[in-house]
C-alpha cells in the first residue's frame, strides 16, 4: 500500500510539473507531460474509465506549444502525443488492468478503451486547434499594428518635411535679413551690427538643434499611431499608452518626478523621451508575445531615466536584431544628451529597454 501511494505521488508530481513551466519551456514540458501520462498507465496509477485525466496536463501544454511553435512542429507534437496515448491505453487495458484488484464498486459506465482514446484524441485536437487560432489571431494583430505603424510613419515623414521647410525657411530668412543689416551698419553702428550677429548666432544654434531633433524622428521606420508634435512629450505618454493598449498590449505607465517646482523639461528632451518610449512599445508589439508591459519614466533633478520591460516570451526565438533603425534611433537619442542606452533580454526571459538622459538643471526652465 505504501509503495502504491509513493508511485502515485511521484506520477502526480511528474504530471503537475510541466503545467507550472509550460509557458517558459513549452516543448520540454510537453515531453515530460506525455511521459508522465505514459508512466501513469504503465505503473497502474491511472484509473480505468478516466485515463483522460492523466492526459489533461498533456492537453494543456499542447495548447501552449500550438500557440508558440511552428505549425509543422506543433503538428508533429500532436501526432506524437496521439501515438503515445494509443500505446499507453492499449498497454493499460491489455497488460495492467487484468493484474489490478477489482474495484469495490461497480461503475455505471464500463471502461472501454475506444471511448477513452476518442476522448483523449478529441481533447488534444481541440487544444491544438485552439492554440493555432490564438497564434493566428496574435500574428494578425501584429501585422495590423505594423501596417498602422508604417502608415503613421509615412504620414509623419510628410509632416516632418513641412516642419523642416518652416524651420529652415524662417531661420534662413531671419539670418539673411540680420546679415544684410550687419553688413550695412558694420562701420557706422558697430553695436547694432554686433546685436545682429548675436541674433544670427542664437538663431543658427537653435535651428541646428531643431533640425537634429526632426531628423532624428525621421530616422524611425515605424511607430504606434502618431500623436501630434505638440503632444510628443511627457504629456503625450498617457495618450500613447492608450493607443498601444488598443492593439491588445496593456501598458502599465508610471511617471514620477523629483522636481518640486513644477518646471517643465526642455522641449527637445521631452520629445526624445517620448520617442524612446514609443519605439520601445513598438518593439514589444512587433516582437513579443506578451500581453502586458511596464513603462517607468522618472524625471530627476539632473537626468531622466526610462525603463520599458515586458515579460516575454519573444514571438520568434533568437538573438535580438541590431540592424534595424529602432534600437539605433533610441541609442542615438540617448547619446545626443551624453546618456546611456541598454536593450536586451532580462533574467526572467523577457526584454528590457533602459535609457538615461542627463540634462542641465538650469535648462529645465526653458
Amino acid at each position: 500500500m505504501y509503495l502504491c501511494r509513493t508511485v502515485a505521488n511521484v506520477v502526480g508530481a511528474v504530471l503537475a510539473g510541466p503545467v507550472a513551466v509550460r509557458r517558459r519551456w513549452p516543448q520540454p514540458a510537453l515531453a515530460v507531460a506525455a511521459v508522465g501520462a505514459l508512466l501513469a498507465c504503465v505503473l497502474g496509477a491511472a484509473a480505468a474509465g478516466v485515463i483522460v485525466v492523466s492526459f489533461l496536463p498533456t492537453v494543456l501544454v499542447l495548447y501552449v506549444v500550438a500557440g508558440t511553435a511552428s505549425k509543422r512542429r506543433s503538428a508533429t507534437a500532436l501526432v506524437g502525443c496521439l501515438v503515445a496515448a494509443r500505446a499507453a491505453i492499449g498497454f493499460f487495458y491489455r497488460d495492467v488492468l487484468p493484474t489490478l484488484p477489482p474495484a469495490p464498486y461497480r461503475s455505471e459506465l464500463p471502461p472501454l478503451w475506444p471511448v477513452e482514446l476518442g476522448m483523449i484524441a478529441a481533447s488534444m485536437a481541440g487544444a491544438w486547434v485552439a492554440g493555432l487560432l490564438v497564434r493566428s489571431r496574435r500574428d494578425a494583430n501584429a501585422r495590423l499594428a505594423g501596417e498602422i505603424a508604417h502608415a503613421a510613419a509615412v504620414e509623419e515623414r510628410l509632416r516632418i518635411s513641412r516642419e523642416l521647410h518652416d524651420i529652415i525657411g524662417h531661420s534662413l530668412s531671419l539670418i539673411a535679413v540680420k546679415a544684410t543689416v550687419a553688413n550695412h551698419v558694420a562701420d557706422v553702428r558697430p553695436d547694432e551690427a554686433r546685436a545682429a550677429l548675436s541674433v544670427i548666432e542664437h538663431t543658427s544654434r537653435t535651428t541646428l538643434t531643431e533640425i537634429r531633433r526632426v531628423l532624428g524622428a525621421l530616422r524611425s521606420d515605424a511607430g504606434p499611431p502618431h500623436v501630434d508634435m505638440p503632444r510628443a512629450g511627457l504629456d503625450g505618454l498617457p495618450e500613447l499608452a492608450d493607443r498601444v493598449t488598443s492593439t491588445g498590449l496593456a501598458v502599465d505607465l508610471d511617471i514620477s518626478s523629483a522636481l518640486d517646482d513644477g518646471r517643465p523639461l526642455p522641449t527637445s528632451l521631452g520629445v526624445s523621451v517620448y520617442r524612446i518610449v514609443q519605439e520601445a512599445l513598438t518593439n514589444v508589439v512587433a516582437h513579443s508575445a506578451a500581453t502586458r508591459c511596464r513603462v517607468a519614466v522618472h524625471v530627476g533633478r539632473r537626468e531622466v531615466t526610462i525603463e520599458v520591460t515586458d515579460p516575454g516570451p519573444p514571438r520568434r526565438p533568437g538573438p535580438v536584431a541590431e540592424g534595424g533603425y529602432g534600437l539605433i534611433g533610441m541609442r542615438e537619442r540617448a547619446l545626443l544628451y551624453g546618456g546611456t542606452f541598454e536593450a536586451g533580454p532580462d533574467r526572467d526571459g523577457g526584454f528590457r529597454v533602459s535609457a538615461r538622459l542627463p540634462y542641465e538643471s538650469a535648462g529645465a526652465a526653458q
